[in-house]
C-alpha cells in the first residue's frame, strides 16, 4: 500500500472497541503490542506518527465499576480521569521497548476553533514530532462539555491531521471501508477501493454507529474525510481488529482510500491567504530576502507594525516600500509586536516579561507571493 509506506507524516485513529474488551473492561494487550510494532516500523523508516486514541472512558468505567448503560456527564468525566492515566501508561509501556518516547496531548474543540489556541497546539505537536516523540492525542473528556466537544475521535483525528500537516490519516475501524450500503443489512453491498470526491450520493450511503463502545459511524468518518482531504491529506478507512493492523493494510488488506485535494502545505497556504488581514507588518530588506529563502520572520527584521490584532490572527507582510509580500498568522498581538519590533529574539523576555517564541511569524504560517 503505497500511501502508507510513502507518507511523511501519518495520523492513526484508534477507537475504544479496538482497545478495550467490553466484557472485562481491560485493554486488549496483544493487539496494543502489535500496534506498537507497526508504529516502530514506521518510525524506523523516518515517518512521523501521531496516535489519536479513544479508550479513557471505557477503561475508567471498568475500574470504577460503572454500569454499561449511558453515563451521566459527571460519570463520564470521572471515568475519563481514571482511565486516561491508564491509557497513557499503556502506550508508554508498549512503545518504550522500541526506544520510542510518548507524549500525552489532551484537547477540546476550543483548541482548534480559537486561532491562538490552535497555533499553540500546532506548535506543541510540531515540537514533539521534531524530537521524535509519538504524541498520543485524545479529547479532554475530564473538562469538555457538549458545547466544547468534538463528540467523536474521527473528526478529532481529522482536525489533528490538518493541524500537523499530515499526508495521511488512517481510521482503524470495525469495517474495512466504505460500502454502497451497510454489509450487515445488504449482502449485495460493495466496497469502494478509492473515492476521488465525496459527493452527495456518497454521503447518502453512510450509516450510523454499530457498536456499543463506538460513538462514530460512517457519517462521522465521511465528515472526517471531507476535513482531511480538503486540507490535502489522504484518508484510509480499514479494519482495525487484526494484529498489526497497519502492516495488514500495507500488505494489501481491504480498505477504502479517499484521495486528497492537493497537498497539506498548499491547502494551508490557501487557507491563510483567504483570511482578511487584521494588521500590517513592514520589513527591512534583509528580512524580505530571508522570507524569500524560506525563513521565518524574526522581530529584528520588522520596521513597523500597524493595526490591532491578536495572537494567531492574519496580517499583511510588506516590504520597505509597502508592497505586499503575502499574509501570515502572527504569534504576538499587535501591541506586543510593536514592542519587540527591531529587537533580537533573545531580548523578547526582557521586553515583554515572559519567554516568547523566537519568530514573530513562523514560515509554516505564511502564504507568500514572492
Amino acid at each position: 500500500m503505497a500511501a502508507l509506506s510513502k507518507a511523511r507524516r501519518i495520523v492513526v485513529k484508534i477507537g475504544s472497541a479496538l482497545l478495550v474488551d467490553p466484557a472485562a473492561g481491560g485493554l486488549k494487550a496483544d493487539w496494543l503490542v502489535s500496534l506498537a510494532e507497526d508504529v516502530a516500523r514506521m518510525k524506523a523508516r523516518g515517518q512521523d506518527v501521531v496516535l489519536v486514541s479513544s479508550g479513557s472512558i471505557a477503561l475508567g468505567r471498568g475500574v470504577l465499576g460503572l454500569p454499561p448503560a449511558e453515563l451521566a456527564l459527571e460519570q463520564s468525566q470521572a471515568a475519563a480521569a481514571v482511565g486516561q492515566i491508564r491509557l497513557a501508561r499503556a502506550y508508554e509501556e508498549v512503545l518504550q521497548p522500541h526506544g520510542i518516547i510518548t507524549g500525552q496531548v489532551l484537547v477540546t474543540l476550543e483548541d482548534s476553533a480559537d486561532r491562538r489556541r490552535y497555533l499553540n497546539s500546532r506548535a506543541t505537536l510540531e515540537q514533539l514530532l521534531s524530537l521524535g516523540v509519538v504524541p498520543i492525542v485524545n479529547e479532554n473528556d475530564t473538562v469538555a462539555t457538549d458545547e466544547i466537544r468534538y463528540g467523536d475521535n474521527d473528526r478529532l483525528a481529522a482536525q489533528v491531521a490538518v493541524t500537523v500537516g499530515a499526508d495521511l490519516l488512517v481510521l482503524l475501524s470495525d469495517i474495512d471501508g466504505l460500502y454502497t450500503a451497510s454489509p450487515a443489512l445488504d449482502p449485495s453491498a460493495t466496497r469502494f477501493d478509492r473515492v476521488e470526491k465525496i459527493t452527495p450520493e456518497i454521503e447518502a450511503m453512510a450509516g450510523d454507529a454499530g457498536t456499543g463502545l463506538s460513538k462514530g459511524g460512517m457519517k462521522t468518518k465521511l465528515m472526517a474525510a471531507k476535513t482531511a482531504t480538503g486540507a490535502g491529506c489522504e484518508m484510509i478507512i480499514a479494519l482495525g481488529s487484526p494484529l498489526q493492523p497497519l502492516n495488514s493494510i500495507e500488505e494489501g488488506a481491504a480498505h477504502t482510500l479517499f484521495a486528497a485535494e492537493g497537498d497539506p502545505q498548499a491547502a494551508r497556504k490557501r487557507w491563510i491567504a483567504s483570511m482578511k488581514p487584521q494588521g500590517r507588518i513592514l520589513l527591512d530588506a534583509g528580512a524580505a530576502k530571508a522570507l524569500a529563502q524560506g525563513k521565518s520572520l524574526l522581530p529584528a527584521g520588522v520596521t513597523d507594525v500597524s493595526g490591532s490584532f491578536g495572537r494567531g490572527e492574519p496580517v499583511e507582510i510588506c516590504d520597505a516600500s509597502g508592497a505586499v509580500l503575502g499574509h501570515g498568522l502572527a504569534r504576538y498581538t499587535g501591541e506586543e509586536a510593536r514592542a519587540i519590533k527591531g529587537h533580537q529574539s533573545d531580548e523578547i523576555e526582557a521586553i515583554l516579561g515572559y519567554i516568547g517564541r523566537a519568530a514573530l511569524i513562523h514560515r509554516d504560517d505564511m502564504a507568500l507571493t514572492i
